[in-house]
């Protein structure tokens, strides 16, 4: 399996009173994933699913992903992807759809950091994922403690250049 972690673009400063779930992508921050996720489609990124965090900024990132990446399956939703998740419960999501070949997680940090260094099975592993990056790893099976390899990341500085 493909497992793309998509983090979500750069979101709007909270308003007073407003709740964290409501913030909402920004044009540049729009800008930028388009231009990540142009990238990733020219590299033939093809999700057969995108799972997104319920929180606006993500299901938005996932709604731009889905168009630019020709996606046209139903969008899924999991409380696994807030956050402050852990990377455990976001390693049962995936293994319920272990027979999907390219999954595309959209959601945050500081929960895609701590995934990544699971996934690869270095918990201790330092990732620093940029707003609007895109990660690929490559899942062979589905253990209970997940062994993925990793294939690359692109972050927006490098997309804006290609």
């Amino acid at each position: 399996m493909d497992l793309f972690l998509l983090r979500h673009g750069i979101a709007e400063d909270p308003k007073a009173g407003q709740s964290d779930a409501l913030r909402a992508l920004t044009a540049e921050g729009r800008t930028r994933l388009k231009q990540v996720l142009e990238t990733a489609h020219r590299a033939k990124v093809e999700p057969t699913l995108i799972i997104s965090s319920p929180l606006k900024r993500a299901v938005e990132t996932a709604e731009i992903a889905s168009k630019i990446l020709g996606y046209e399956g139903t969008m899924l939703k999991s409380d696994a992807l807030q956050p402050d998740s852990d990377p455990e419960d976001v390693w049962q999501e995936i293994r319920d759809h272990r027979a999907e070949p390219a999954i595309l997680l959209a959601g945050h940090q500081p929960l895609f950091s701590q995934l990544t260094a699971y996934m690869l099975g270095a918990p201790s592993a330092r990732v620093d994922f940029k707003k609007g990056g895109l990660l690929q790893l490559t899942v062979d099976s589905f253990p209970a403690h997940p062994r993925a390899m990793l294939g690359w990341y692109l972050v927006p500085k490098l997309a804006a250049g290609a």
